[in-house]
């Protein structure tokens, strides 16, 4: 039987699921309801367990429908560089960023419009956890970072704001680089699973979101009899949700100004509204603008993140 080249079977696979899925990426349709009308696709950096973020885009996509008078898509991705992707390609119209991936999309879309963060987004903060065995005590001030060298750490997302960039920051401050952990720090996707790492001792320590740890102990999901706090960082601004410009353009006047206003609007007043909130680990979502991160955009810059 003659050998079919390698190449020809890649674009076989690629043509049959681009049907099976309707419509390829980027192509119009894929933004279109059943009937023909468009849609506001929305999209979130995946920093949690999928079936987190599916239960909390679904219900807020629900709500923004009903709100706004579009049927509201939520389209998850593989990763943080697809979100950033998938928003400067159209396929996202409104995404809920970290800092610097909300950096990098504003970057690659020119009059990408900051809508608004969480309140609890105005001072985020990053928390290092360590094993129980690990032999790593809290910490009082970043200086205490130190005692991190010399012992095994994973963070976050490589593009994580919260479990990469300003965890590595506060550990430049304090002196400590990653050639000083023992062996190569694990980058392990997500916040939850940095915590599960640390948990199970594949690592000594690792850095992660407040608010996702905060969630995990409350809920019972980690065993912090083998995982602990050692140290929560000074805070800074993180999350916040981006427009992108040709919004109105697609959807009407006016509708970019509407979905601000929605989202702020939204105060816990119903059982729909404090299920959002809950979910979202929020109290209420507040106004932003593009300078509250700048402090990160530098970090980043200076850890070689951003050209």
């Amino acid at each position: 039987m003659p050998r079919v080249p390698l190449r020809l079977i890649a674009l076989g696979a690629i043509t049959m699921l681009l049907a099976a899925c309707g419509a390829a990426p980027g192509d119009p349709s894929a933004s279109a309801g059943s009937d023909g009308e468009q849609v506001l696709t929305i999209g979130a950096i995946p920093d949690q367990d999928p079936q987190v973020l599916q239960r909390q885009f679904s219900t807020l996509s629900e709500y923004l429908g009903e709100k706004l008078g579009v049927e509201v898509r939520y389209v998850p991705v593989t990763d943080y560089t697809a979100s950033v992707t998938a928003f400067q390609r159209g396929d996202l119209q409104l995404v809920f960023f970290g800092g610097l991936t909300g950096v990098q999309a504003r970057a690659q879309v020119p009059g990408a419009v900051t809508l608004a963060q969480r309140d609890i987004d105005a001072e985020f903060h990053s928390v290092f956890v360590a094993n129980t065995g690990s032999g790593i005590e809290p910490i009082d001030d970043v200086s205490g970072l130190r005692q991190l060298a010399g012992h095994s750490f994973t963070f976050g997302s490589d593009t994580s704001t919260s479990g990469r960039v300003m965890p590595q920051h506060f550990l430049l401050q304090a002196g400590v680089g990653v050639d000083d952990f023992s062996g190569e720090p694990g980058y392990s996707g997500s916040h939850d699973t940095t915590a599960k790492l640390v948990e199970a001792g594949t690592y000594d320590a690792g850095a992660l979101n407040s608010s996702v740890w905060d969630e995990l102990v409350e809920t019972g999901k980690v065993d912090t009899s083998k995982v602990r706090e050692i140290f929560r960082t000074p805070p800074f601004h993180d999350y916040h949700w981006v427009a992108r410009p040709d919004i109105d353009e697609q959807l009407g006047d006016g509708m970019t100004d509407k979905i601000r206003k929605t989202l702020l609007d939204i105060d816990g007043s119903d059982a729909t509204e404090k299920k959002i909130l809950r979910l979202f680990e929020a109290g209420s979502f507040v106004p932003t603008e593009p300078g509250n991160y700048a402090k990160i955009e530098q970090v980043a810059r200076k850890l070689g993140l951003l050209h």
